[in-house]
């Protein structure tokens, strides 16, 4: 007679991405964040300027071309690829954390430890904003139709005052919501890794979401903080960018070491 070994159910194992963090634990990281911009604060803000100026040449571009139409998409787009635009940020705050000395051209020419990785990092948030930006124009096209764009001065009244304005509000933010849960999962955390580590691409994004996922509740907190920095940057004309960028970036980096550094290791 054949004996059928029992079979014992594995015991439950820590789960290694969850972190005893408190959503309030956010606002924490951006304090750390403007107490690193406030040392040798030319150095943040002078890189604040550069992205400022990069993001207006970018603007005026699109008008230039007529592309007003994409304009708010690709403000959207710009939160997307906003966490590599930071990596000198990163920078400094990992140098003063280390007490090594600090000047711009560190924060611009940066050599992230993992190499041509980040690259591949980079390109795909690249294609995530592009293919946000085309799926607005579709969105648009599926509810007004094939007609030319009437203008940013006429666009809020045709939104906010007509049901399929209405309707396609609803359904961009609905599709724009997706893009943005899915590139703050795969970035919020490989960026500053593979800046930080020898790590490969995909196993960056991987680690980056599952802390993401398994640490919502504080992730949500600093998603809202960046989403309205954002947007009172915004408000500025994206004059705002110039202290706003250099303080989420920082931001990001104790939000890295307090969260994903463990998973790094």
């Amino acid at each position: 007679m054949t004996m059928i070994p029992t079979l014992v159910p594995p015991l439950p194992t820590k789960n290694r991405w969850h972190r005893s963090l408190a959503p309030a634990d956010a606002l924490s990281w951006l304090a750390k964040g403007w107490q690193d911009l406030t040392i040798q604060p030319i150095t943040s803000l002078s890189y604040g300027l550069l992205i400022f100026l990069t993001s207006v040449a970018i603007v005026g571009g699109l008008f230039r071309l007529g592309w007003d139409y994409i304009l708010f998409p690709a403000f959207a787009g710009f939160m997307v690829v906003g966490p590599i635009l930071a990596i000198g940020l990163y920078e400094k705050s990992r140098r003063l954390a280390a007490g090594l000395p600090i000047n711009l051209a560190n924060m611009i020419f940066v050599r992230p430890r993992c190499g041509g990785q980040i690259l591949f990092v980079g390109v795909l948030l690249c294609l995530l904003m592009i293919t946000w930006m085309r799926a607005a124009v579709i969105i648009y096209a599926l509810f007004f139709g094939l007609v030319p764009f009437p203008g940013l001065e006429y666009i809020a009244p045709m939104l906010y005052s007509t049901p399929v304005g209405w309707a396609m509000l609803i359904v961009g933010s609905a599709v724009g919501g997706l893009f943005a849960a899915f590139s703050f999962a795969i970035s919020a955390f490989s960026i500053p890794m593979m800046f930080d580590r020898r790590v490969d691409a995909l196993t960056a994004m991987g680690t980056s979401t599952a802390l993401v996922w398994n640490n919502l509740p504080v992730m949500l907190t600093w998603g809202v903080i960046v989403l309205a920095l954002f947007l009172l940057s915004l408000a500025t004309g994206m004059l705002g960018l110039i202290i706003v960028f250099p303080l989420l970036g920082h931001g990001t980096w104790h939000a890295y070491r307090a969260v994903a550094v463990e998973a790094a290791t």
